[in-house]
């Protein structure tokens, strides 16, 4: 995140709090990264209300774009300027969708998040980063090169922000529970399990100083675990990544990410892996 060049900024209008402008202001006063104000509206003049935060954030000594447009919705507005801006951040506030509209629509949110060819951080909360709890979701039952490479990103980012707010930088990984009949003995036993997750963590324990007291290896499915952690540690934001299903047209984002999302009682940065990015961007392209 220090590396950003360009952050891109939704602002709603219509919300009370500017979050998002919040939480971009922290990390642009550490990364030096150059702020651009995005109000998705084809209706009404927003240039009044930008040209009040753009003054402000100036004088605050931030580099500051600002840019209104619409582009058939908000998620294809949101990817059409990020690609325009080269912007390597996208910050959201984001705001639940009543329970019914959710059962019979996909949210926007949601499609943000599955097609945006950068990270993506929805601010939920106003509690302040500072001295608090980043937590960072891996899944270490899964080893391949492309989830191996996805957890670096996950601990590297986590332990950014946590250097970023001098806070605590906690790691979680959820893994299956043990049967007797499965062919591998080590998932026979709910301890063998454990240990074998906990080997996994061990050369990312090291290279970020984290200690088993920082560690959370339980047993469970990953979108029930990760809130209920998140919860007990008050974490202030929530680090998780997302491979593609292979043979899905397009990339489309693992189901974890989209079921916690408005669970998490906490700000939420989501990953992919590089291969999904560079598809994302082609698709973002044409």
């Amino acid at each position: 995140m220090q590396a950003t060049r360009c952050i891109l900024v939704v602002i709603d209008p219509k919300l009370p709090e500017n979050l998002a402008l919040r939480r971009a202001r922290l990390i642009a006063s550490v990364s030096q990264s150059r702020l651009h104000l995005l109000i998705c509206d084809g209706k009404h003049d927003h240039s009044e209300y930008l040209g009040r935060l753009r003054v402000e954030l100036e004088n605050q000594g931030h580099t500051v774009d600002t840019h209104q447009a619409w582009h058939e919705n908000h998620h294809r507005t949101i990817i059409t300027v990020q690609q325009a801006e080269g912007c390597g951040l996208v910050i959201k506030q984001h705001v639940a969708d009543n329970p019914l509209k959710r059962a019979l629509l996909t949210s926007e949110d949601w499609k943000l998040l599955r097609y945006c060819p950068c990270p993506v951080l929805m601010t939920k909360t106003e509690a302040p980063w500072t001295g608090g709890n980043i937590l960072a979701a891996v899944d270490v039952g899964n080893a391949d090169t492309e989830h191996r490479t996805l957890h670096a990103s996950i601990i590297s980012h986590g332990y950014e922000i946590a250097s970023l707010a001098e806070g605590c930088l906690h790691v979680i990984s959820a893994h299956p529970s043990a049967m007797l009949s499965a062919a591998d003995p080590a998932f026979q036993l709910k301890e063998t399990i454990e240990a074998r997750y906990r080997d996994a963590c061990k050369q990312f324990q090291a290279e970020f100083d984290i200690p088993d007291s920082q560690l959370h290896i339980e047993e469970g499915p990953a979108d029930a675990l990760i809130p209920r952690v998140c919860h007990q540690l008050q974490a202030v934001v929530t680090v998780i990544g997302t491979v593609a299903r292979t043979g899905f047209s397009g990339a489309l984002m693992g189901n974890t990410a989209e079921v916690v999302l408005d669970a998490l009682e906490s700000d939420v940065l989501v990953l992919k892996p590089d291969a999904i990015i560079e598809h994302l961007d082609e698709l973002a392209r044409r």
